[in-house]
């Protein structure tokens, strides 16, 4: 196979991989590369007409596809190639790519840098284990929005909302609009894992019902849903079978979460976090494999884009300067691994260098219940080296506090930074 040497190569068309593109392309690199499986770029914003997008990154109030069309627009300026309709088969150590599409056929590529950014997946039905038989009308959240909103059709008129993530909230209010009834939704933990202003916009304007602590526990139903069995759940989320009641429905829309798309960093052999689903990063956004960075929704689950794209550019300007060997490669590492306490979790980045990168490093996590009234802090062994107060953290939003390697002082080997909410 001929080999088509390139400075950085760049997995994924969605938000991360064109804000770490056009991050890279600022710090003066431009034999780049972008591999995107669809036809267009933009990812999932493409499918995203409602609005909340761009608040924190252009200071405007834009749909997902305004959002997807600023950086589109950039990108186009620029002379960073674009493959459309190519599926990455394979990267290796080597930081070698073999892709393929139906034009071009099996092609093969050797970076200097690779950036993984294939965003994330949705939880299926088949991950749920929902009994049932296998009717028409089960479909996840994301699935129905892109029918909705590209293919222009409406799913279904009486629909059970399994899950209260963003998705399923947002979808839950187009529904409505659509002219459709949602019976209720869902949600087997006793809080929603969407943002507060979703629920109140998306379900309680709409006087759309959330049942807490329920999950659904059948599906009825030969061509096509006819209902849905549901049932309260236990302190450790199992069905309590003694409250199981049936719900006239003819679509079961899935919100219950997303995962990393990582089975082409786990083939390279790059370790993954078994907490968060995508690579395990130091304060670079470097896994453990030199030269290959992660960022976006394949590193861990965001709830805004807007921080994507914020965090997609540091993977960007590391790369760069990774090529352009401005990362300090002399110094032995220094290196501390981060630790999630009580109240914390999925903390990235996985470890902190000491000797490289930037002296301010940002942690993001996410508290694993909800809080009022509480301070994050970081810590090594009872020493603080950073608190922030908030008045209040819940599971759906995500959390950062801002370390300085300056105060980190001295530490053991083995010590680590733990992460954690103090009520």
């Amino acid at each position: 196979m001929i080999m088509t040497d390139v400075d950085i190569a760049i997995v994924g068309g969605g938000c991360a991989g064109m804000s770490a593109a056009l991050s890279a392309y600022g710090h003066g690199i431009r034999n780049i590369v972008i591999f995107e499986r669809n036809s267009y770029l933009g990812g999932v914003l493409k499918q995203c007409i409602h609005n909340g997008f761009g608040i924190h990154k252009f200071r405007e109030d834009l749909t997902g596809t305004q959002y997807a069309a600023k950086l589109i627009d950039d990108i186009v300026k620029t002379d960073i190639c674009i493959k459309t309709d190519t599926i990455v088969l394979n990267i290796t150590e080597e930081k070698e790519i073999v892709a393929v599409s139906s034009k071009e056929g099996i092609t093969g590529y050797r970076a200097k840098s690779i950036i993984l950014a294939m965003g994330c997946r949705e939880r299926s039905r088949g991950e749920l284990m929902i009994p049932g038989s296998r009717p028409a009308g089960v479909l996840t959240a994301g699935v129905a929005q892109r029918y909705m909103n590209i293919e222009g059709y409406l799913v279904g008129k009486k629909v059970f909302i399994l899950g209260s993530g963003d998705i399923g909230l947002i979808m839950a209010r187009q529904f409505v609009l659509e002219g459709a009834e949602v019976v209720a939704i869902a949600e087997v933990m006793p809080y929603s894992g969407g943002l507060a202003r979703n629920i109140v916009q998306c379900a309680e304007d709409f006087g759309i019902p959330i049942y807490y602590n329920t999950t659904v526990t059948g599906i009825v139903g030969k061509k096509r849903v006819e209902g849905v069995f549901i049932s309260d759940v236990d302190e450790n989320r199992k069905p309590v079978l003694s409250t199981e009641r049936f719900v006239d429905c003819d679509t079961l829309m899935l919100s219950v979460g997303l995962i990393p798309e990582n089975e082409i960093a786990f083939k390279a052999g790059i370790k993954l976090s078994e907490k968060t689903g995508g690579p395990i990063v130091d304060d670079m956004l470097q896994t453990d494999i030199d030269g290959i960075f992660s960022c976006g929704n394949c590193l861990h689950v965001h709830d805004l884009v807007d921080f994507v794209s914020i965090e997609s550019e540091v993977a960007g300007k590391n790369s760069a300067m990774y090529i352009l060997d401005k990362i300090k490669k002399d110094k032995k590492p220094l290196v501390i691994e981060t630790n999630d306490g009580e109240g914390v979790s999925g903390t990235v980045p996985h470890r902190i260098d000491l000797n490289k990168g930037e002296e301010e490093v940002t942690l993001m996590f996410r508290p694993n219940s909800k809080f009022r009234s509480c301070t994050a802090t970081a810590r090594i062994n009872d020493r603080i080296i950073s608190s922030k107060k908030m008045p209040v953290a819940v599971p759906g939003e995500m959390c950062e506090l801002k370390i300085n390697k300056n105060d980190f002082g001295p530490f053991e080997k083995n010590d680590k930074l733990t992460v954690e909410i103090i009520p």
